[in-house]
């Protein structure tokens, strides 16, 4: 599968060194919630002083800072795509949001480059959180993008009843 980016990316990519910062940045979406959750791999600048708080503000929205590492998924066609989150577990009013879900929450996940943050080069819409873990220390999570995975293919059942020119 091929993805249209800018050749900054793709020079950032490829480079042995480069200055150039990947910065993820997630919407977090579900139905319990007021409002969506936004947070970015990155403390690109501080967005408010009391309280000393750090982000990164994209097309005109705050993504508030969270260290935690991702790992893309793999573009295989067996397989639905799967981004590993693993997050610290330094913000323990998140920890206590995921317990109260009752179903998997939404999660959009866009990739920026620091050098232009309204720019994103990679967007990975409707993953599906699950495989939630807690610990002391870390917060670990599967994006999945699996919910045609889950639908019946084909929709239909060829059968006498409901297609009776076939037989």
């Amino acid at each position: 599968m091929s993805r249209n980016v800018s050749m900054t990316f793709i020079a950032a990519a490829n480079a042995q060194e480069t200055d150039e910062v990947v910065i993820c940045l997630l919407t977090v979406t579900h139905e319990d919630l007021e409002a969506p959750i936004y947070l970015s791999s990155n403390a690109t600048t501080r967005l408010s002083e009391n309280p000393l708080v750090y982000g990164t503000e994209s097309r005109g929205e705050q993504y508030f800072y969270l260290p935690f590492e991702f790992t893309l998924p793999d573009d295989q066609s067996d397989n639905p795509p799967r981004v590993q989150l693993k997050m610290d577990n330094i913000e323990r009013s998140l920890v206590a949001v995921l317990r109260s879900f009752a179903t998997p929450a939404s999660v959009l996940m866009e990739i920026v480059l620091a050098s232009d943050l309204d720019m994103v080069e990679i967007t990975m819409p409707a993953l599906q959180m699950s495989d939630v873990s807690i610990d002391d220390h870390t917060v670990s999570a599967t994006l999945v993008a699996d919910a045609l995975i889950n639908e019946p293919h084909p929709a239909g059942r060829f059968t006498p009843g409901s297609f009776p020119g076939l037989f």
